[in-house]
Parts: C-alpha cells; structure tokens; sequence
C-alpha cells in the first residue's frame, strides 16, 4: 500500500481536506435481494468481539492474512481493532451501535485477490428456511485509489453454493461511510453453513477496508401489526384502560405464534399468548413504558429461536392520569380579555363553558369578554379512555359609572369639599392640596387652579373622572407712585390691579375725568390722596391703595426788568418760587458768565452783579425746580 498522508499534515493547504475526510460514519444499505417479510432477531451475530484494549485477538483458521497489533497492517495483514485513527484512513470506529468497546476487522488487501476470511457457523439453522445474509462494510481510504471488491457467499460444509454477492468496486467517500451489504439464501434440507469472503481486487495502492456485525437472519412471511384494530405502532393509554394487540400475517396456515415482551431489554414470551391477538385487559399494566411483537415459525422449527421471524414492535406507554389544576376564581372588567389556563397534565384538552365556548388549547384566550361570558369554565383532560376534569368560575364585571359634582370657585387661601361616587374604591391625583387621597368627599385646598382626577373601582373594574377646582387669584390694587404737579397740570393716574372677576372705582372723584377708569386723567387743583379700591364679583377679599399728588403753584418768571431805583420794575420777582424751597436759580450774560445765583427762598434779584447794577442787555436764565421737572430756561432783558 502506497502510503499517502491527507489527515493530521500541517499546513492551510489541508484543512478542506482535513475537514471532508476526517468526519465520522454515516450509514448505508446494499442489499441484492431484500425480505419482503418479516425478519427473525440475529440467528448468527459475528462482531469480532470487543475488549478494554484497543486491539483485539486473532481470529485464527478464520482467515490466512497474517495478523498485527497494528494501526498500520501491511498488505495482505488485518488487524482487530475498536478505531481507526489518521494518515491515508479515516478515523473510523466499529460499527457496532453503543459498543464502544467493540472490535471490527481492519484489513488491507493481498496483492494477488483471493479469500481472506472464511468460517464455518457453529449456529444450528432451520432446514428449507429462507434468511438474510449481512455484512457491514467500509473503504477506509481518504483519497482516490483501488477499490474493494468483495464477493460474499454462504456454502454448505461440502461447499454447495447456496447464495452469493458480489458488491463491485467500493468507492471511497468524502466522509467515513459503512455500507451493509446483503442477500437472501435459503438452507434446502441443511442446518449448518459457512461464509466465505472474497476480495476480488489486488492490494497495493488502495484497497483497504474495514469489515464488522456479520448477521444472519431468518426472512418469513409479512407480519402486519395494529393497536385496537387500527394501524398504529405506538400508543399511549391510561393505567386503568385496557388496550387489543394484534396481526396480520400473511402466511401459511401451519404457522405457530407466540407474543413477547421486553423484559430488562431482552424479549420474554408471554405464556399462553399463541394467537394473533393479544388482549391486555383494562387495569393489568402498571405504568411504564413497554414494548410488544409477535414471531412466527413453522410448527416443526418453532422451538428454535433461529427460524422464528417477528413483527416490528409496538410500544405502549402505560400512565396515571394527572388530574388538571386550574386558578379556582377569574375576575376580569368587561372588554377585558379571559386567559384560561391547566397545569399538571399534559393533554389533550377540552375546554367547555357558557355560550357554547368550546377549546382544545391548553390555555385559550377569550378577548373583548362580555358579562353573558361569566360562569363555569370546564378542562377535561384525557389519557385513552380515562378523563378528569377541573372547573374555574370565571367573573366578567361591569365597569363603574363615575358620578363627580362640579366645584365652584373659590378664593385664594379658601378650600371646597369635593364628591364621587359609583364605585367601592376612590383614588384621588393628584394629592396636593386635598385632605385626602382614598375617601369619595376629600376637602380640596389648592393654592392654583387644578384638576383633580378621581379613580373610582368597584374591587377589580375602575374608571376615572375629572373635576377642576378654579382658584380665584388673589385681588390686589396699586395707585402708582406719588406725583407732584404745577397747579393747572393733568396727570394720568397709573392704577393697576389683579385677580379674577375684578371690579375697582377711585375716591374721591374730584378731579378725575372718569373715576371708574383704572387710569383716569386728574387735574387737582390742591394737594389730594386719590384712593384705588379693588373687590371681587365673587365675594373674595379685597384691596385698596392710595397715591398722593402734591399740586404746586405755577411759576410766572418776568422776562423783563427795570432796575433804576425808581421803585417800579426794578426786581426780578419771581411769583411762587418760594414753593420750591430747593429750587436753584441761575442768571448768565451774554458772554457766559453767571451774574446771579439764587434759591427757591423767595427773595428777588436786583440787577446787580458784585454791587454794581449790570449793563443793560438781554441776559439769560435757567432755573431747575429740583421737582423732577423739566429744567426752565429763557431770556431776560434788562432795561433802564
């Protein structure tokens, strides 16, 4: 054998092929004649043994290749082995299923084709019976190189042929693969046999494969099974029913039956069960989970389990009804949605209530539910013929309908008594300003306008309603500033107020244009405290404030004077000054500089400039009041 390295070389150029070849087996079947009816257990079972070493022993006469303890056996070599691991083969474990430890047959091929495994079966078979020949094959290389090719055959001691296969070539595989291999011969009028294997190939580069659970069974007629007459192979029944197994056989009518059981993984004949029919009367199976068949053979070789053939099996799970469990008490708001729901049992389910309601769900949903839907809602669960039941009383509740009176307003620092009702259950927002939150009447005292909602329930259904408390604002009055005018002078008075549903008048009303006016034009002729009263429409507490105008005499300044000491003329008088005690009086000439300085004290100039008389000339004046009025200025002639 050429030895050609794929899996476990380094390097990326490998890893496709490291992935397509290194994988695990995936079965096949290859069959030159298959049994069209029913097949017996093994009759002869060859898997090569297993043990806890990796290698097992040689098989002896049963082959002339030379035997190795060996991962690696040379051509025309075989060694016995639980996996195969790497190189130019595939990581290939026996084929045997859950035997871990079992061994298989690794062999690479002669380089001259020939027998490479012959033996005779030590198994007494049933004379004229027809069975089944198997053998599970795979090539174990990974790349492209000589094929298998085995020819099976199964001769009589004296080498009478009595059936025969030839598989062709054995292709290799993107995956490690076992293939199984069969055909049908039938004994004639002999009970012992051998199996010889041949490779038709040569060895050398290829050819190499691995061979495991040889198996002869006994090919009988057609056994068709039903549970209660129908075509199932499986059902599941309660403990206290009872459940009818039987076949159809199709067959001749010499046949003799027996029905087993598996008892600890091994089939157990029932006694006295020799019909087609089993019956398993109603409360004789305990729970669990168990497994029927029925085999078939020819009176004359029915002792012997090798010429038996059976039925499939049929599994039947045997369990305790559980009782359903359901939320005793449902209560939902009209419109609201009804959720149904069972634990404890894993169904079927049948759901039953008012109006007809019927489900199968196990947790059915009733939506947009209307009062007529209250009532008792029923689940029956069944298991076969076996039912148990639970109810749940199911409460579709009418909402509330709010009642909340209007509140009238109310004036600042003032509270109102709210009231709801309709319901059981009263819940007030929000809590600011109330003297409580879960009573239908709470007294609301908020310092602003509000609205409070009221949620009113009647235990499980519930509703809202509003209420605004209006808030009256507090009512205040300003007259404005104090003022201080020149006697003739109008003013507008600058009032202002605030709150709500206001009404104001002014006092007195001497002077005033229009004393309902918030700012009336006044014209005193004298000093007068005007007074801005403020009252509420609705009874709330009022104000009142005052401002003062002080009228001040009209100053008339004398644009000319004479002073010449002829008594006439000669003082610049000016009237009503002395009302302005801080008043500043200031006279300049022609050239800018000031000639008079004087004050609101009420004396007069004179006309004189460092006691001296001034030329007569146009000279000029600025007189500030120091009243916050606008600063007087003008000219003034002097004259002789």
């Amino acid at each position: 054998m050429k030895a050609v390295q794929f899996c476990g070389l380094p390097g990326y150029k490998f890893i496709y092929i490291l992935l397509l070849y290194c994988s695990v087996s995936l079965p096949q079947k290859v069959f030159s004649q298959i049994c069209t009816g029913s097949l017996g257990d093994p009759a002869v079972s060859i898997d090569f043994g297993r043990g806890t070493d990796n290698f097992g022993p040689a098989l002896g006469a049963a082959t002339n290749y030379q035997y190795v303890a060996s991962l690696n056996p040379g051509d025309g070599s075989y060694t016995i082995v639980k996996s195969i691991g790497g190189g130019a083969w595939f990581k290939t474990v026996n084929h045997t299923p859950n035997d871990p430890d079992g061994y298989m047959m690794m062999i690479n091929a002669s380089y001259q084709p020939g027998v490479f495994y012959e033996t005779a079966i030590q198994t007494d078979l049933c004379p004229n019976t027809t069975y089944e020949f198997a053998a599970w094959v795979t090539n174990l290389l990974t790349y492209s190189g000589k094929k298998p090719n085995l020819t099976f055959s199964v001769l009589t001691p004296d080498d009478q042929l009595l059936g025969t296969y030839t598989t062709g070539d054995i292709p290799e595989n993107p995956v490690s693969t076992w293939k199984q291999y069969g055909f049908l011969f039938t004994t004639s009028n002999v009970n012992r046999v051998k199996i010889r294997i041949v490779n038709n190939g040569p060895g050398g580069d290829g050819n190499d494969l691995a061979l495991d659970d040889i198996t002869f069974r006994a090919c009988g007629p057609k056994i068709s099974t039903m549970i209660d007459h129908t075509n199932q192979a499986e059902k599941t029944i309660c403990k206290e029913d009872g459940v009818v197994l039987s076949a159809d056989v199709q067959g001749s009518a010499t046949l003799q039956y027996q029905w087993q059981k598996t008892v600890n993984g091994q089939w157990t004949d029932l006694n006295g069960e020799t019909s087609t029919q089993l019956n398993l009367a109603a409360g004789s199976l305990q729970t669990g989970d168990f497994q029927y068949r029925l085999v078939a053979a020819e009176a004359t070789n029915f002792n012997s389990p090798a010429c038996r053939t059976a039925s499939q099996p049929i599994s039947i799970h045997v369990k305790t009804l559980s009782i359903p469990v359901v939320t005793s008490t449902l209560a939902i708001c009209e419109g609201g949605t009804i959720y149904l729901d069972v634990t404890g049992t894993d169904g079927p389910y049948l759901w039953t209530g008012p109006g007809n309601f019927s489900s199968t769900e196990k947790s059915p949903v009733i939506a947009n539910a209307v009062l007529t839907q209250s009532g008792d809602y029923q689940v029956t669960t069944m298991l076969g013929n076996c039912t148990a039941s639970a109810k749940t009383k199911v409460s579709v509740l009418p909402f509330p309908v709010p009642v909340v009176d209007p509140a009238e307003p109310i004036c600042s620092g003032s509270s109102v008594m709210l009231h709801a009702a309709g319901g059981t259950q009263y819940n007030w927002t929000p809590a600011t300003g109330l003297s409580a939150t879960d009573i239908s009447n709470p007294v609301a005292s908020p310092v602003q306008t509000t609205l409070y909602t009221v949620t009113i329930s009647n235990g499980t259904c519930e509703k809202q309603a509003n209420v605004t408390v209006e808030v009256l604002k507090k009512i205040t009055a300003n007259a404005g500033r104090n003022r201080v005018i020149i006697e003739g002078q109008a003013i507008t008075l600058e009032g202002e107020i605030s709150g709500d549903h206001v009404k104001y008048l002014w006092s007195p009303a001497d002077g005033l244009d229009d004393p309902a006016k918030l700012n009336p034009v006044a014209t005193p002729v004298q000093d007068v405290t005007y007074t801005l009263t403020a009252w509420s429409a609705d009874g709330c507490t009022g104000a009142s404030a005052d401002v003062t105008i002080k009228v001040l005499k009209k100053i008339v300044i004398p644009n000319t004077i004479t002073p010449n000491g002829d008594g006439v003329n000669d003082l610049w008088n000016i009237a009503a000054l002395d009302n302005y005690p801080a008043a500043a009086v200031m006279v300049f000439n022609r050239y800018g500089e000031k000639v008079y300085t004087g004050t609101g004290d009420g004396k007069s100039w004179d006309g004189k400039y460092k006691g001296t008389y001034v030329p007569v000339g146009v000279y000029y004046y600025v007189i500030d009041l120091h009243d916050g009025q606008k600063i007087m200025s003008g000219s003034l002639t002097v004259l002789r």
